[in-house]
């Protein structure tokens, strides 16, 4: 009995150990090997991934930093973020970067707010620093991001309302352009995404994402997957988003538009988000600005590996030079149907009867999400 005593106070000591960590130093879990550490980032109460916050979407935080006529990219991960965010540069300077001058990285010209920079970061703590931060160039990083030749601003975020505050009654007149994709292709891409991480980014957060480059699909199962379909910890970047987005797609201030139908229309599209943004291009300027929004040309651009020059976590991160991934990883090909060339047949029926549960309930929001094409009204 006496041992029993001991090893139920020693369990008590270590469960209350861990719940004191995760309220008041939750960033030292990141020192621990994966996946250990997001285990008991998850069961402390926080959110998915580790270094995602909505605190600079909140309706009185909001309208202290931005600005009217913005412009928030609220794509799906993995949904062409980074395609969307580089086309509205194209669009508001109308083709004329022609040598990307002003698009150094993807996280300098088009900010990501979403992005805790460090271990200990909050948005409160490096809020000031967009505007203060000096790049290895020699300029202040709101040069890029907020220069005033520009007609709006840019930002990045994957959340969806009510995280952000899309039907808020006053303030700032803000824009959000939202973007889905076949769940199955967001999962294939996602598979590369995971392994395209750099090591370095890695270590600052606990070994997220893992490596998943050498996990083939097993029966029903794929770490991705896992992690993707409910309850996984990443379930709401996909299934919480979409059901989100799809009750404010007719609203004025909103965008909403699905991958597949960008990719077979690109001109088209480039045209719908350029009046969205009361954008008026001459037919040569549409189609420079069509070029330079090709999968072909933001390969060559190569700007895109995310630097993260706000953090603080000397010895563990070069604000300079350490990026999110690895060179040139970030642009593929972005095909369509690459989901269900990738995993089994077990796998995609798994996931078609997760879709049907979440999404069934609403027939053309089941088919829109798997097919494109026409949004019907509301």
């Amino acid at each position: 009995m006496a041992v029993i005593k001991t090893c139920g106070t020693a369990v008590l000591g270590i469960a209350l150990l861990i719940g004191c960590i995760g309220k008041f130093q939750p960033s030292l879990f990141m020192c621990l090997p994966f996946p250990i550490s997001i285990l008991l980032w998850i069961l402390t109460g926080h959110n998915m991934p580790p270094y995602f916050s909505a605190d600079a979407w909140k309706e009185d935080e909001i309208d202290t930093w931005m600005k009217d006529g913005d412009l928030v990219v609220a794509t799906g991960a993995k949904a062409g973020t980074n395609f969307i965010l580089y086309c509205a540069h194209q669009i508001r300077t109308k083709g004329n970067d022609v040598n990307d001058d002003l698009y150094p990285d993807v996280s300098v010209t088009t900010p990501w707010p979403d992005l805790i920079q460090s271990r200990k970061g909050s948005w409160a703590e490096q809020k000031e620093r967009y505007n203060t931060t000096v790049l290895a160039d020699g300029r202040k990083m709101n040069y890029y991001w907020d220069n005033p030749a520009y007609p709006f601003r840019i930002f990045k975020s994957h959340f969806a309302p009510p995280e952000l505050p899309v039907r808020k009654g006053k303030g700032k007149k803000i824009k959000y352009l939202a973007m889905s994709r076949n769940g199955l292709d967001v999962a294939a891409s996602l598979t590369n995404f995971y392994s395209s991480h750099t090591q370095t980014f890695r270590d600052l957060w606990g070994g997220f994402p893992p490596d998943v480059s050498n996990h083939a699909p097993q029966g029903q199962t794929h770490p991705v997957i896992n992690d993707l379909l409910p309850p996984g910890p990443l379930s709401e970047l996909y299934f919480g988003y979409n059901k989100k987005w799809w009750l404010y797609r007719n609203d004025p201030n909103v965008l909403l538009l699905h991958y597949a139908d960008v990719r077979k229309d690109l001109k088209g599209s480039v045209e719908k988000i350029a009046n969205f943004v009361n954008v008026q291009l001459t037919s040569d300027e549409l189609a420079v600005v069509t070029e330079r929004c090709g999968i072909e040309h933001m390969k060559k651009v190569n700007r895109f590996n995310y630097l993260m020059p706000l953090n603080k976590d000397k010895g563990l991160w070069d604000p300079n030079k350490d990026t999110i991934v690895k060179d040139n990883e970030l642009v593929n090909k972005g095909l369509i149907g690459t989901g269900k060339a990738l995993f089994n047949d077990q796998i995609v029926k798994r996931w078609m009867k997760v879709e049907e549960e979440e999404f069934g309930h609403d027939p053309e929001l089941l088919r829109w999400l798997r097919e494109g094409s026409v949004l019907p009204p509301n």
